[in-house]
């Protein structure tokens, strides 16, 4: 993690790899943000990254064309527009349950079961405990 973390830093731009089921969730000052498949990380993107935690088998690549670099940027975009669209619900449950779903569904319930309830809280603005409650509910179920 501290070589991912250097390299962000630097500003070096990277691309998430696009053929396999992985990702990077940067933690931010006060949140979070998730780059899939195909999503630039690093650049003037990510010099304010405090920590970064690696979803599934991950896999980074430097970008070999203007062309794939610009891609990579919009995938990012997508990814953010993704999660913003879970914040926009007003009810923290809600939007807890729904972050759950979506990684669930992308990655398996075991991976998910591997990520802290504090990444997924600064993802969507939640309280960790929501994550925590939502969980324990959903096994229980």
């Amino acid at each position: 993690m501290a070589d991912i973390l250097t390299q962000l830093s630097k500003g070096q731009l990277l691309i998430v790899n696009s053929r396999r089921r992985n990702g990077l969730i940067l933690y931010k000052r006060f949140h979070a943000e998730f780059a899939g498949p195909g999503a630039a990380v690093g650049s003037f993107f990510d010099l304010d990254c405090e920590r970064v935690l690696p979803i599934g088998d991950l896999a980074l690549v430097c970008p070999k064309s203007p062309e794939e670099r610009q891609k990579a940027y919009l995938i990012r975009r997508q990814w953010i527009r993704l999660t913003q669209q879970l914040t926009d619900n007003p009810l923290p449950t809600q939007r807890a349950q729904m972050i759950l779903n979506q990684f669930e569904n992308y990655f398996g319930a075991e991976i998910v079961a591997q990520v802290p309830d504090d990444a997924f809280a600064l993802l969507v603005g939640v309280l960790p405990q929501t994550i925590e409650l939502i969980r324990r509910n959903s096994q229980t179920s």
